[in-house]
């Protein structure tokens, strides 16, 4: 499903495409965007992100985010996929997620693609 900005979340570039908008164009995306810089703490925390997942107003850039802002992803299953794709050089990961900030039940669609920094943009669709 495409937005005003023609972005999708299932376009093969997407980490290209959302780097080349401003950030306002990104805060209004229909699912969350994060990214993280090499040393894995949060570069960008979307406006829409902080809304969906009920992360809300509370203070997210500089912070690490597996172990200060989301440490039920700090395993082998979240984060150890990121750093194994890595690893490999195929940083170009889909995958079904459950859990979110407000509601640890809610089913999520994860994609994860490098950023043109060395971090990685996490994108996070809610259904």
């Amino acid at each position: 499903m495409n937005d005003a900005s023609g972005v999708d979340f299932d376009m093969p570039d997407l980490a290209g495409v959302v780097e080349r908008l401003p950030p306002s164009e990104v805060d209004a995306l229909p699912f969350g965007a994060i990214r993280l810089d090499a040393n894995g703490e949060v570069a960008f925390y979307s406006a829409a992100e902080a809304r969906l997942s009920g992360y809300g107003a509370r203070p997210a850039l500089g912070r690490p985010f597996f172990s200060d802002m989301a440490p039920c992803m700090d395993n082998e299953a979240f984060r150890g996929r990121i750093e194994s794709a890595r690893a490999a050089g195929k940083f170009d990961l889909e995958f079904g997620w459950i859990g979110d900030f407000a509601d640890r039940s809610r089913e999520l669609q994860v994609r994860i693609q490098p950023a043109s920094d060395g971090g990685c943009w996490i994108f996070i669709r809610r259904d």
